[in-house]
């Protein structure tokens, strides 16, 4: 018997916006607030998609190019692309096109608020 597994596509969410709630030790969370740290630790949930991150962090003020993250993790641009797209719904990285080509940049702001979230002494 073949199962297919496709995995549930993540709610789009405001990324003007940062996490903005309080620690999770400081209490019980509303719904959305939990919801909206889900989404962003689900679209963090996957093996290249943190390597993603990884990169996306190293590579500095310029950003890093959908070209060069491709054969760093392994896998086609198209997926890379995909992987990208996840992180940027959930407010974690922007891109920027320059001619054919996208580069990403952290939003730090938002990792950092993230990080607060899960745990207040971190940052």
């Amino acid at each position: 018997m073949y199962v297919e597994l496709v995995p549930k596509t993540l709610p789009v969410l405001d990324v003007s916006a940062t996490v903005c709630c309080s620690p999770l030790a400081a209490g019980a969370m509303s719904e959305q607030d939990a919801l909206q740290v889900a989404l962003r630790l689900k679209a963090l949930a996957d093996p290249v998609r943190v390597r993603l991150m990884s990169l996306v962090l190293a590579a500095g003020e310029d950003g890093c190019c959908t070209c060069d993250l491709a054969p760093a993790v392994g896998v086609t641009e198209a997926t890379v692309s995909h992987h990208l797209k996840q992180l940027r719904e959930a407010g974690l990285v922007e891109g920027t096109r320059d001619g054919m080509n996208v580069f990403y940049r952290p939003l730090r702001d938002n990792l950092t608020a993230l990080c607060r979230t899960i745990d207040p002494s971190c940052c």
